[in-house]
C-alpha cells in the first residue's frame, strides 16, 4: 500500500546573530503562503551576522527547525536561508545585447543575455554573486520598460542590482545548514526578505527605504520603481544597544537586555519623568531605582547613530531623495518604544513598523494561517524568506507528515548529516 504524502511545504530559515528562527509554510496562491509552524531558538554561534561557531550555529538551528516541525506536524528536508554581514556589498550594473531574431522581437533568452552581460562584471576569487536583480530595461530608445519580451527592437539594454558576499561566509551558513541534517534550496539577503514581508507593492512604486535592525547588524534595502536600487548591511544592532545599558548602569548583560525590551525607549520625550525602574547590580550588590528617563538617553544616541549611518549610506549612494513613501522599520529592535519617532526626526520622512501578516498584494494577504503568531517584527526575515520559496519557480517540497513513518525520514536526515560531516 502506497503512503500518503504530507503538504508542499516551503521553509524560511533566518540565521541570526541574537535567534534563528524558522518559519514553515504551504504556498498559496501566486503569491502568499500559509503559515503552518514557528520555531525559534538563541543564537549563541553568530557575530555581527557572520558564522563564528558552527557546533553551536548547528545545535540552534537544531532547536528551532524542530519546534517549527513540531507545530506543523511535519519533518522538513531543505530550507530557504538568509544571509547578512558586513562581507555584503551591492552595485548597480548595466548589460546590452543585440536583439537575435529575424523579427527582432524580444525574447526570453535576449533578456537572458542581457542580465548575464550586466553581471560580468570583475568579482574577486574571495568573493560570490549573491544576486542578480533586473531593475529596468531599455529596448531601441524606449526606457522604463518593465517586461520586454514581445517588443520589437534591435538593442536591449538592462539595469540590474548585484548583491556579492564573501565565499567563505555563505560557505559557513551553508555548512551549518547541512550539518543540521537540511538542504539549502538557496540563500537570500536577508533585507530582501525582511522587505518582502513587509512592504506593500505600492510602496516599492513610489520609493521606499526599509530597515531591518537585528541584534548585530542592521540591514537596509532601497526600492524605487517596484525594484532594488540599493541594500547595504551595517555592523550595528540591537546588541550594541544592550552593551550601552550594561556599561552605563553597571549591570550585567542579562539584565541589561531584559531592561532594554521591558523599558526600553529610543526617544526620551516620550518617558515621563515620575517613572523609574529597578536596576540590577553586579557583584551581589543590592538593586538600584533609577529615572527611566537615564536608561532613554543611554539607549537614544546609539539608535540616533544606526538611523543617521543609514541616511549617510543612502547619501553616498545617491538616493537620499529617493523614499517618497517614506521608511519602514523592523527587526527585533524596532519593537522598542520611540524607535519609528525618532527615525521620522531623523529622516523627516514618515515612518512605520513593518509586521508580515499586514502586507496584501492582488487584493489577497501574502501571508495567512499563524498569522497572529508571526505578526511581529522579530519574524519579518523568516516569513520573507518562506515567501521567497514558495514564489521560486519549483520550490516546494513535499514531504512525509510525523505520524506517517516519521523513522524513515529522520535516518534520511541523520545520514545526510553525517555525509556532510565526512564531506
Amino acid at each position: 500500500m502506497k503512503r500518503a504524502r504530507g503538504p508542499e511545504i516551503v521553509v524560511g530559515l533566518d540565521v541570526g546573530t541574537t535567534k534563528i528562527c524558522a518559519v514553515v509554510a504551504t504556498p498559496r496562491g501566486p503569491a502568499g503562503i500559509d503559515v503552518i509552524g514557528v520555531g525559534q531558538a538563541p543564537s549563541r554561534g553568530l557575530r555581527r551576522g557572520v558564522v563564528v561557531n558552527i557546533d553551536s550555529t548547528v545545535e540552534a538551528i537544531k532547536h528551532a527547525v524542530a519546534e517549527a516541525e513540531q507545530m506543523a506536524g511535519v519533518e522538513v528536508a531543505g530550507v530557504d536561508a538568509g544571509v547578512a554581514g558586513g562581507h555584503i556589498r551591492s552595485l548597480n550594473s548595466r548589460g546590452v545585447v543585440a536583439v537575435a531574431g529575424k523579427d527582432r522581437e524580444v525574447t526570453a533568452a535576449d533578456v537572458e543575455r542581457a542580465v548575464e552581460a550586466a553581471r560580468a562584471i570583475n568579482v574577486p576569487p574571495d568573493r560570490e554573486i549573491v544576486h542578480v536583480l533586473p531593475q529596468t530595461f531599455m529596448v531601441d530608445d524606449a526606457d522604463g520598460v518593465r517586461e520586454p519580451i514581445g517588443m520589437s527592437g534591435v538593442r536591449l539594454e538592462v539595469e540590474v542590482h548585484i548583491v556579492t558576499a564573501a565565499v567563505t561566509s555563505v560557505q559557513n551558513v551553508v555548512r551549518s545548514v547541512n550539518r543540521a541534517g537540511l538542504t539549502v534550496h538557496d540563500v537570500v539577503l536577508e533585507p530582501l526578505a525582511s522587505a518582502a514581508a513587509v512592504l506593500e507593492p505600492d510602496e516599492k512604486e513610489l520609493g521606499v527605504v526599509v530597515i531591518d535592525i537585528g541584534g548585530g547588524t542592521t540591514d537596509l534595502a532601497l526600492f524605487r520603481d517596484g525594484a532594488v536600487w540599493h541594500t547595504a548591511i551595517l555592523p550595528l544592532g540591537g546588541d550594541h544597544i544592550t552593551n550601552d545599558v550594561a556599561v552605563g548602569l553597571r549591570t550585567p548583560l542579562a539584565e541589561a537586555e531584559d531592561l532594554k525590551k521591558r523599558y526600553g525607549c529610543a526617544l526620551t520625550a516620550l518617558v515621563p519623568a515620575e517613572e523609574t525602574v529597578d536596576v540590577p547590580s553586579v557583584g551581589g550588590r543590592k538593586p538600584r531605582q533609577l529615572s527611566r528617563q537615564v536608561l532613554s538617553e543611554i539607549i537614544q544616541p546609539r539608535v540616533e547613530e544606526i538611523f543617521t549611518l543609514v541616511a549617510r549610506e543612502l547619501a553616498r549612494a545617491g538616493f537620499q531623495d529617493a523614499a517618497t513613501a517614506g521608511v519602514v522599520v523592523t527587526g527585533g529592535t524596532s519593537i522598542m518604544e520611540g524607535v519609528p519617532e525618532l527615525a521620522e526626526q531623523v529622516f523627516d520622512l514618515p515612518v512605520r513598523r513593518g509586521m508580515p501578516g499586514r502586507v496584501r498584494e492582488r487584493g489577497e494577504p501574502t501571508v495567512t494561517g499563524l498569522v497572529d503568531v508571526v505578526r511581529s517584527p522579530i519574524y519579518a526575515t523568516a516569513v520573507g524568506l518562506a515567501l521567497h520559496g514558495a514564489r521560486r519557480e519549483g520550490a516546494p517540497t513535499t514531504v512525509v507528515r510525523l505520524d506517517e513513518g516519521p523513522w524513515l525520514v529522520r535516518l534520511v536526515r541523520r545520514l545526510a548529516g553525517w555525509f556532510s560531516e565526512i564531506f
